[in-house]
């Protein structure tokens, strides 16, 4: 049996790694009702992009847009969006885990696929384990602006114009609620019917000036950028709640344990009070 000594500086470390915890959940907290926060404020703009974009590309006449209509396969673009700290439980493994199984079931070389990750734990877990990577972004803010993502974004878009790959799927944890996150992908180019609702916008009788052509070669790769903007909007939301649950857990975790080592500690103390106790009537009595 281990020492009272041990035993109290055991309980003592844990209960300030209990303070850390009970801080840290709190701030995930906080951040997570700012995350949320910011996927309601955006989702209005979103539809309203969505709603030019119904009007513009439900003509006919403007349909062979390339980011609209599929091409043959041969190169597929991953963008994966992970966290650049640790202690958010699975919340990077699970997607780097969706993801890598879709790739080791669609390809059979590295030829036909390309990676861009967004976020320092993602980066580092593929390079460490022999991926080439097309593009990184790192040291992504709590509670990102648009323009922080607006470079990869254009990079991912710029790929696809170019035919250096022709589908671009994107991984990411969304968040359904602060108890369960649900690791998902969607395919972002082309755009999907359900992106693009063709033929059926709110703003289909509107007028368009200079012309549709012009509008939608300017809007589609805004749109692009502002669905992906939206994804790690609902990314964040999805690592802030990891965080403060697997920090709930541990502080948890950490009052069990302390109630474990107190228990110990009483029951070697004593034990040592009964030794003590003995000790005492066993040299009394050998006096006498």
């Amino acid at each position: 049996m281990a020492s009272l000594k041990e035993i109290d500086s055991r309980i003592k470390s844990t209960k300030k790694t209990k303070q850390i915890t009970n801080a840290m959940n709190m701030v995930s907290s906080s951040k997570l009702r700012k995350a949320e926060k910011n996927v309601m404020t955006f989702r209005p703009y979103m539809e309203k992009m969505k709603d030019a974009i119904t009007a513009i590309a439900g003509s006919n006449r403007v349909s062979t847009h390339p980011m609209l209509n599929e091409r043959p396969v041969k190169r597929v673009g991953y963008m994966v969006i992970t966290s650049d700290r640790g202690l958010a439980g699975a919340y990077s493994a699970n997607v780097l885990k969706k993801m890598l199984r879709d790739i080791e079931q669609r390809h059979n070389s590295p030829e036909e696929y390309r990676i861009i990750v967004l976020g320092q734990i993602g980066a580092t877990f593929l390079q460490n384990r022999g991926y080439q990577l097309e593009n990184t972004l790192t040291d992504i803010p709590d509670q990102p602006a648009f323009k922080t993502i607006q470079a990869i974004g254009k990079r991912a878009i710029d790929l696809y114009v170019d035919e250096q790959i022709d589908e671009l799927h994107i991984y990411y944890s969304h968040y359904v609620s602060v108890i369960e996150n649900k690791p998902s992908s969607k395919k972002l180019l082309p755009l999907s019917p359900e992106d693009s609702s063709l033929g059926h916008g709110a703003m289909a009788t509107y007028e368009f000036e200079p012309d549709k052509d012009a509008i939608l070669k300017i809007l589609l790769p805004q749109y692009i950028e502002s669905l992906i903007y939206g994804t790690i909007l609902d990314a964040k939301a999805s690592e802030h709640a990891s965080r403060m649950n697997a920090m709930k857990n541990a502080s948890d975790n950490a009052t069990e344990m302390i109630d474990d080592l107190s228990l110990q500690y009483n029951r070697a103390r004593q034990a040592a009070i009964t030794q003590q106790i003995t000790e005492i009537v066993g040299g009394s009595a050998a006096l006498e």
